[in-house]
């Protein structure tokens, strides 16, 4: 009989606040959206660094002739046969390297061609103008400034440079697109939390006289507080299946069809549907408490004998 009664109760709430709940729903919807949105782009943050740092190498440039007249740190000429194999070699004598490639002038003028042969300035570069390098894959890519330290500024060496560098703007940007979802998402986390509290507070108005006949009759604070409660409760639950729908139809659409970036982008390692799948039962869990605290806290004073 209470559980019909309470369950009676909320559908007379929903009914009456049907205006103010449906902003509760789509306000909870859009934070809970954004917030899942937030943590799955700090996934992909991780997951791109974990693909893309495993791949990237310290490249140490070695001086050419035309370095020797152009830079300050090839003042002494281009490195010498010497110099090169010292360097290999101590390369390989450091426990933090994993493997040395060398490239050729030609290897580079090689690659440099593939990468760039749309540009106007490919069609006179010529392989002298090349710099031979050794390509130096580290076990940790954290390690990058032992490097460094040990072969910048070695005769022979015309710069030591760490290609995480070259990722690390992409980084920033995705961060600083993480960190204003989380803005927005706060922003509307604000908003759903006053629309809540505002919309358990006219239910507890227009219902004022069942609440005062219900002290009355000795009926306890949790009895009386309980259908306003489950009214948000049911409210944010609705907010967080749409959000996890959002989120899904997301991914689906950017990564696998629609804009399709997977096919349009596939050198970028995309996270997958379990990481998806993962962040839902977080965005239900929230939407489910989040409105039921909100509602408790606003009913404590209408309880007040």
């Amino acid at each position: 009989m209470r559980a019909q009664f309470v369950l009676s109760e909320i559908g007379v709430g929903l009914r009456r606040n049907l205006t103010m709940t449906f902003a509760v729903i789509v306000s909870v919807a859009l934070s809970l959206a954004l917030f899942g949105g937030a943590l799955l782009m700090r996934e992909q943050v991780s997951t791109m660094k974990d693909y893309w740092y495993d791949k990237v190498n310290v490249s140490i440039f070695l001086c050419n002739k035309n370095d020797a007249a152009t830079s300050t740190k090839c003042a002494k000429g281009a490195v010498t046969a010497q110099q090169k194999d010292q360097i290999e070699a101590d390369l390989k004598k450091m426990d933090i390297v994993e493997t040395v490639h060398h490239e050729s002038t030609d290897e580079a003028y090689k690659h440099y061609k593939e990468q760039y042969s749309d540009t106007a300035i490919a069609s006179v570069i010529t392989p002298d103008q090349m710099q031979e390098s050794f390509r130096v894959k580290l076990d940790d890519p954290e390690k990058y400034k032992v490097v460094a330290t040990a072969f910048a500024g070695r005769d022979g060496v015309e710069s030591v440079q760490d290609q995480r560098g070259i990722l690390q703007n992409l980084f920033d940007l995705m961060n600083g697109m993480n960190v204003a979802a989380l803005g927005v998402m706060a922003l509307m986390l604000v908003i759903a939390l006053m629309l809540i509290v505002n919309t358990v507070r006219v239910s507890a108005f227009s219902r004022r006289r069942e609440t005062g006949i219900m002290r009355l009759v000795g009926a306890s604070s949790f009895y009386i507080q309980m259908p306003f409660i489950m009214e948000a409760a049911f409210a944010g639950l609705l907010g967080g299946a749409v959000a996890c729908i959002m989120l899904l139809v997301g991914r689906y659409f950017l990564i696998d069809h629609g804009i399709a970036l997977a096919e349009k982008m596939q050198l970028v390692n995309f996270i997958g549907w379990d990481a998806v799948l993962s962040v839902l039962p977080l965005v239900l869990v929230i939407g489910l408490l989040m409105p039921s605290l909100a509602a408790f806290v606003a009913l404590r004073k209408y309880l007040k004998v």
